[in-house]
């Protein structure tokens, strides 16, 4: 065990402790509650709890542990429908669910998978580098609490305009971030999502998630039990940096640009977590950790509380053995730190020094801070004075549970009359109009290439990736001896949401399950990041509650639960009861599913000529809200296009079924942009070209050329097989009771589309749509 650095302090500063005597002494004494982010109520209910005023460190932990990121208090009444509507069915893969650090999975042969999205917004605003690193490193270290080896993570960006002066700076740096530290880690980066748009402007949203891997009994959890056990804080020291940081940015709006509060955004030591993962790994190997908790935001404050209230007694804790970068930190700043890389264990008294020894073996600091006993009061001490004493249940999970005001926006109803159709929005109809369309959305920001940001993260370390954008879904193997494997997507629309906030959020999720189809997987399981504006403001708040319903109706259609995630509010700078007065509602949605074998994962281009181009799904004209209209009109209104999940799921078990068959050689969702998006799309993956028509589409559904090249129906995809598998494809939508239309073939080095439109057809040679893609962020960003 590393000994504790010399602390010393004077006899001043002995005496200037608040302890819990002196508490009760001073009743009037003032405190600074309303600059910690806490309502005058709030304030007086700590009061209640404890019959006397709160110390300062007392004060310091409710005030984080209270704040919106760390309780959820204005969420959580709405959050339980996610557990209210999961059904016996839904749970039959479910290992853990909601309410621990990560959900787990079981996904065959005895292994079970973790995942979670959490956001970092706020952070990264204020320092993009720092706010992005610790981002993917607090997610990184949910996985490793709940027993798994990480083994890949995703990222979910959203940016202001690509012209705003600010913009390059954020995104320069937190694209940097994301990569600096999931490179240093070792940790492939298989998918994301990257969106620019005005509503983020001053709120950028950096939405990470990790998956890790473990086989069933490896599954730990965060309680702290066992009378007699020790409480183990290591990792890295903790220091000066994040005091309060997520926890309380996360809480604030920004006024005027700047953060009400500038508290240090935390900052990260991919290095130091790299040793960290490896130290867990032996210690849970050697089944020394009887609990385990990371410590993210709220750090000390949150690691104790929870352990405390999830376990069946009590604990008491001695500060002054936390092991500190700065000796000067004061008993509120080291519980409210929120120092990067520390890790909290509860370990038994006989296997104390086996824990120690591995920890030792690793390099890395440990320090028995506390014990677990049968108090039922969580205890701190700090210079040997009683500076805490609470029901840690109060501070952790019982903290104060809101019922916002909510009502429907008074702007929404001229939002959603203001369709496409009634602004007028000019349609091409020939063959060159249509052309150049495509071009144009091809190069737009938001449907160009990512590869500028991808190319700066690993995408294949560690030899398990099997799909990574810019395929639909990324894929990675689970067990080398067998090629099982998981595969995740995540995604949102924004610009949907903001139609219809409740369509947004199914919309969201139909199409993360649609992109884990597509790679032939079979979809399983939901972790969320639910990203809004005040929740004090009812328009957002209707946003947010209409979502959560939307979303969790739609998980109980689909038959995937819920396993966790994260909200994240305040995402707002305008004036309350505007239309532009927060963030388009983006509920990013991830769904994982799994691959029997991960060499059949089937990607999302084609690789050789002579393949039939099939449509799957039926197209209606539905383009508001759509990249053309974005794109081409800069036009927002409308409503959505419309979800149907039974069509989702016929969908998916045609896609799953080909690939099981072995008669799919390539899938492609169709999404933002539209079929002709999707084809580019999939051309330019091998740089293998195709010939479509869609007058088979026109015919059928009854839409015009534009539309069935540029709707954004749902419940589609294209699939290219072998001609000699075509029939058997065919028998399989048809049983499933999804159309089924020929298109065309792969072959060349363009794509030709002919269609019933003015000028017969038009060609987009593969090398002038790879330069329109793959220049925009380039260009922009350099």
């Amino acid at each position: 065990m590393t000994a504790a650095p010399d602390q010393q302090v004077d006899q001043q500063v002995d005496q200037q402790l608040d302890t819990v005597e002196h508490a009760a002494t001073t009743p009037d004494e003032v405190q600074p509650f309303a600059a910690l982010g806490l309502k005058p109520d709030e304030y007086q209910r700590i009061r209640d709890i404890l019959g006397r005023r709160p110390t300062a460190a007392e004060l310091a932990m409710y005030s984080v542990m209270w704040s919106e990121h760390c309780s959820y208090k204005s969420s959580k009444v709405h959050l339980k429908k996610f557990g209210d509507r999961v059904t016996d069915e839904m749970k039959k893969h479910l290992l853990v669910g909601i309410g621990e650090n990560a959900g787990v999975v079981d996904v065959g042969d005895g292994w079970a998978v973790t995942f979670k999205v959490e956001s970092h917004n706020h952070p990264s605003f204020v320092e993009p580098y720092q706010g992005a690193a610790t981002g993917v490193g607090g997610i990184v270290r949910d996985i490793i609490s709940m027993g798994a080896r990480p083994v890949a993570v995703m990222d979910q960006l959203r940016f202001g305009a690509v012209d705003h002066p600010d913009t390059a700076r954020v995104v320069h740096g937190v694209v940097s971030g994301v990569g600096g530290y999931g490179n240093s880690l070792g940790l492939p980066n298989i998918g994301g999502e990257l969106v620019f748009d005005a509503s983020y402007q001053g709120n950028p949203l950096v939405n990470a998630l990790c998956v890790g891997v473990l086989r069933h009994e490896d599954i730990h959890l965060a309680n702290a039990s066992g009378v007699g056990n020790k409480v183990v804080l290591f990792g890295a020291r903790t220091g000066g940096d994040g005091i309060g940081g997520a926890s309380i940015l996360a809480s604030e709006t920004f006024e005027d640009g700047v953060p009400a509060k500038r508290p240090s955004v935390q900052v990260g030591d991919p290095f130091m977590e790299k040793v960290l993962i490896e130290c867990c790994l032996e210690l849970y190997a050697a089944q020394v950790v009887e609990g385990i908790q990371d410590l993210g935001a709220a750090g000390i404050s949150c690691a104790t509380s929870e352990l405390a209230s999830n376990g069946d007694g009590g604990m008491h804790v001695w500060l002054d053995d936390v092991l500190l970068r700065d000796p000067t930190l004061n008993a509120g700043e080291i519980l409210m730190s929120e120092s990067q890389e520390r890790m909290m264990a509860v370990v038994r008294p006989e296997k104390l020094d086996e824990f120690l020894a591995i920890t030792g073996r690793w390099d890395v600091e440990t320090a028995v801070v506390g014990e677990v006993n049968d108090s039922g009061r969580l205890t701190i001490d700090h210079h040997g004075q009683r500076i805490v004493d609470v029901d840690p249940k109060t501070v952790a999970h019982e903290g104060p549970v809101y019922e916002r005001p909510y009502a429907r926006p008074a702007w929404q109803d001229a939002l959603q009359a203001d369709t496409t159709v009634a602004a007028g929005l000019a349609r091409p109809t020939s063959a060159d109009g249509l052309r150049a369309t495509a071009l144009r959305l091809l190069a737009s920001p938001n449907l160009a290439s990512k590869a500028w940001v991808t190319d700066q993260y690993d995408r294949f370390v560690q030899g398990n990736t099997a799909l990574a954008q810019p395929d639909d879904g990324g894929v990675v193997r689970v067990d080398e001896a067998t090629g099982r494997g998981v595969a995740l997507a995540t995604d949102a629309n924004g610009r949907y949401g903001k139609l219809d906030p409740r369509t947004g959020a199914q919309l969201a999720l139909a199409e993360a399950y649609r992109n884990v189809a597509t790679t032939g997987a079979t979809p399983m399981a939901v972790t969320d990041c639910l990203n809004f504006g005040s929740p004090e403001h009812p328009d957002s708040m209707w946003q947010l509650v209409e979502a959560i319903e939307g979303l969790a109706d739609a998980c109980q259609e689909l038959g995937v639960p819920v396993t966790g995630g994260n909200v994240s509010l305040y995402n707002g700078t305008g004036e309350p009861g505007q239309i532009d007065s927060a963030i388009h509602p983006t509920p990013v949605v991830g769904v994982l599913g799994v691959l029997d074998d991960v060499r059949t994962a089937v990607p999302s281009g084609w690789q050789r000529d002579g393949l039939s181009v099939l449509l799957l799904g039926t197209t209606a004209d539905e383009l508001d809200g759509s990249a053309w209209a974005d794109v081409e009109h800069g036009h927002l209104g409308g409503l959505p296009p419309r979800v149907d999940l039974a069509a989702e799921r016929a969908l998916a078990s045609v896609l799953v079924r080909g690939r099981e068959l072995g008669l799919v050689a390539a899938a492609h969702d169709l999404s933002e942009g539209g079929l002709l998006q999707g084809l580019v799309e999939a051309s330019l993956r091998f740089g293998v070209g195709a010939s479509v028509a869609v007058d088979g589409v026109t015919g059928r559904d009854g839409v015009s050329p534009f539309a069935a090249l540029f709707s954004e129906s749902t419940a589609r995809a294209f699939v290219a097989v072998d001609p000699e598998h075509e029939l058997e494809l065919v028998e399989v939508a048809e049983a499933a009771g999804v159309p089924v239309l020929r298109l065309g073939e792969t072959g060349g080095e363009s794509v030709v589309v002919a269609g019933g439109f003015d000028g017969g057809s038009f060609t987009l040679p593969l090398a002038e749509a790879r330069e329109a893609h793959e220049a925009t962020l380039p260009r922009i960003f350099g």
